[in-house]
Formats: C-alpha cells, sequence, structure tokens
C-alpha cells in the first residue's frame, strides 16, 4: 500500500517584491513528525512567487522520500490552491513556469490539496521567515538552524512563543531604510557586473538583432573588445563566476573573459535579448518605414510587442526579474560577471533605480561596456557603474 504524506508550505516577501523566502514541511499524517525540511532566501520576489517555490520544495522532498506516495498539500495560499488544483487559471506569467514545474514533480493522481487558515500552517510558514532572517544578514538557511519543529509542538515554551511573536512580525511587509538609513550589518552584497558583448556586424549598423532571429557571431572587432573587457577585469580581480545569456555573441564573449579568469562559463536563458519579431536584422528607419503604427505604439508603451509576435519590453521585465532573483540568491556576497544585452542590462538598471518602464529609451549602452549593481540582504540595491567603456580606449 502506498505511503501517504501531508506537505505543508509557505512563502513570503518583505516588501512584496521584496526580500523573500519560502519554508515547506513533510509530515507524517498519523504521528504528524516532520519528515523533512526545506526553505530557502531566494532574493527579491513577490509572495505568490515564494509560495509556490514553498510548494515546489516541499514536494521535492516528499519526492526524495518515496516517489511512490500519495501527497496531500495544504497551503494557506487560497491563489496557489485553486490554481494547482485546476479551478482557477494561470493568467500571471511569473505563476506558469512554476506551476509547470510544480505538476512534473508527481503524477497529477498522486497529489490533492487543501486551503488551510494561516494559523495552522505555521511551521512552513516558520521556516519562511527563518529563510528570510538568514537572507538579511547574507547568509541561507540550514537545517541546523530551524525552530520550526520545536515550536509547532505542543508544549511550547516562553522563549518559542516569544520567537513566534518576532517572526510574525517580521513578516509584516515594510520598505526597506534607503540610503544613510539602511543598516549597516548586511553582510557582503550579491554585485552583478553587467558586461554587454562586444560587436557583430550587426551592431555599428545598429540593426535590431534580439533573440528571434540570426544568432550572430562576434565581428573581429567585438574579439578585440571581448579581449580588452578580460583584461580589464582580470586586472581587477574580483569576479568569482560568469553567466551568460545562450546567444552566441554573448557565449563567445563570455568565454573570452572566462578563459582568462580561469573560470566555467554558466548559461542563463533568461539574459537573453528581447525577441523583436519581424523587425529583426531592419534598422529604425526601414522599420519606421514598413511598420510605421507598430513602430509608434512600441515607443509609447513598454507593454507593446514588436510587429510578429515579438516581446514587449515589459514581458523582456519579468523573465529578467525571475533570472535576476535566481542569481542573488545563488551567488549571494559574491561578485558575478553577467555577460548579457542591452535590454536585460537596462532592465536591471532600471529595477535597482526604481526608474519607472520609459527609462529604459533614455539609457546609452555601448559594445563592450561594463555597469555593476549591488544588492543587498534587505532588498535595497546600489547602481555603481553605468556604460564604463574605459577599458577599450
Amino acid at each position: 500500500m502506498a505511503r501517504t504524506f501531508i506537505v505543508e508550505a509557505d512563502g513570503g516577501s518583505r516588501g512584496n517584491p521584496g526580500p523573500a523566502g519560502y519554508g515547506a514541511v513533510v509530515l507524517d499524517p498519523a504521528t504528524g513528525e516532520a519528515l523533512a525540511e526545506a526553505a530557502e532566501f531566494i532574493g527579491t520576489a513577490t509572495n505568490n512567487v515564494a509560495e509556490y517555490k514553498g510548494l515546489l520544495a516541499g514536494l521535492r522532498a516528499a519526492h526524495a522520500l518515496d516517489p511512490q506516495a500519495r501527497i496531500h498539500v495544504r497551503m494557506d495560499s487560497k491563489l496557489v490552491v485553486e490554481q494547482m488544483s485546476g479551478r482557477w487559471k494561470i493568467k500571471h506569467p511569473d505563476m506558469r513556469p512554476l506551476a509547470a514545474e510544480a505538476k512534473t514533480v508527481f503524477p497529477a493522481t498522486q497529489v490533492t490539496y487543501e486551503w488551510i487558515p494561516r494559523e495552522q500552517n505555521k511551521h512552513a510558514d516558520r521556516l519562511a521567515n527563518e529563510a528570510m532572517d538568514a537572507g538579511r544578514i547574507g547568509k541561507q538557511w540550514e537545517p541546523r538552524d530551524s525552530r520550526a519543529a520545536l515550536a509547532t509542538g505542543s508544549a511550547r515554551s516562553t522563549a518559542a512563543r516569544a520567537a513566534d511573536e518576532a517572526a510574525e512580525a517580521a513578516a509584516v511587509p515594510r520598505t526597506p531604510a534607503v540610503g544613510w538609513g539602511a543598516p549597516a550589518d548586511l553582510g557582503t552584497p550579491a554585485t552583478f557586473v553587467l558586461l554587454r558583448h562586444g560587436e557583430t556586424a550587426l551592431t555599428p549598423e545598429k540593426r535590431f538583432s534580439g533573440s528571434g532571429g540570426g544568432d550572430p557571431e562576434l565581428s573581429a572587432a567585438g574579439r578585440r573588445q571581448a579581449t580588452a573587457a578580460a583584461a580589464a577585469l582580470a586586472a581587477r580581480g574580483t569576479v568569482q563566476a560568469v553567466v551568460s545569456s545562450p546567444l552566441r555573441r554573448c557565449r563567445e564573449t563570455a568565454d573570452t573573459v572566462a578563459a582568462r579568469l580561469g573560470l566555467e562559463v554558466r548559461i542563463e536563458d533568461g539574459l537573453r535579448e528581447t525577441d523583436f519579431g519581424a523587425w529583426e536584422g531592419l534598422t529604425f528607419a526601414e522599420v519606421r518605414e514598413r511598420y510605421p503604427e507598430d513602430l509608434t505604439a512600441w515607443l509609447g508603451s513598454t507593454k507593446a510587442a514588436p510587429t510578429g509576435g515579438g516581446e514587449s519590453f515589459a514581458t523582456v521585465a519579468r523573465r529578467v526579474a525571475v533570472a535576476r532573483d535566481k542569481l542573488i540568491a545563488r551567488y549571494t556576497g559574491k561578485t558575478v560577471l553577467l555577460v548579457t544585452h542591452v535590454t536585460p542590462i537596462k532592465t536591471l538598471v532600471r529595477l535597482a533605480l526604481g526608474a519607472p518602464p520609459e527609462s529604459l529609451y533614455r539609457m546609452e549602452l555601448s559594445a563592450a561596456s561594463l555597469s555593476a549593481v549591488a544588492y543587498y540582504a534587505d532588498g535595497n540595491a546600489s547602481l555603481r557603474l553605468l556604460n564604463d567603456t574605459s577599458h577599450l580606449r
């Protein structure tokens, strides 16, 4: 007879979006014993993203115990429960891939979902808060740090109740302190050094070159730029990892830098350039001549997509933000080189500054230029460099 597990999961964001974390626990339904716990600080994210990540972690923990088990998921997120039960449509683009991934852990016939009030989900809630507390000081949650199993027992101490109150107070969304008001003990930030790829044959002609057309290689000039960037970064000596867009011009630039630094290149699909649809390979003037109304709409709103099914800047911003949060969590306290494109870099800068979407049209980024953004544990970000080309002169 197949075993049965209860999975309780939760996620939280101190700012929504803000510093976020999740928690999940696998319980024996007969004894209430905690069989496995999981928690993680995931960087800047919304409550819903954190809740879905908690669900994923709980399902994976249960799968590791017994892939044949029947799973009863209990969460205080009505949204996640209704969407995963198939009663509500999943409209938000950030939710769809997470829900789709959750459905692959167990066959649908093995999993049921139930909404429970928040007070009945304290174990997972505490784990999520422990993860966020760890992230606040630049660390990740460790199983040995867990107080959840002790605090949810029937014989609870005064200290445990006080810890509950502190966790609940910490879970209240708040606006992070900025500038001089920020605390000084946030730990070493995750720093993204942003390198735009070197030139291709299309770059000097200022043609739209995204992820929806060809995949051009670096030109001879682009290869020289990549070599110059590699020398400059080697001289600074601070880069600890290299992450690249999957497109060829970025991978070639990243390979050149990584070889100089003695590092490997990790590929992150979320860093790819915008899909410019039917505009791929065209100059601005050619687009204006062929698709004047579409171009006017595109320049007037970041929600407008290029002709022929391309991506809007709003769509790109969502996937770049997801990639950013994943990389912040993976490289907490480290300096990472991200080799990517104009739109992702401008988007990361815009989000760091809290600038409006229209600011994308007011930034200049040269080929092989360097920018840098630091991300702190409290959710604040600091722009440290923009469009530096001194290494190319």
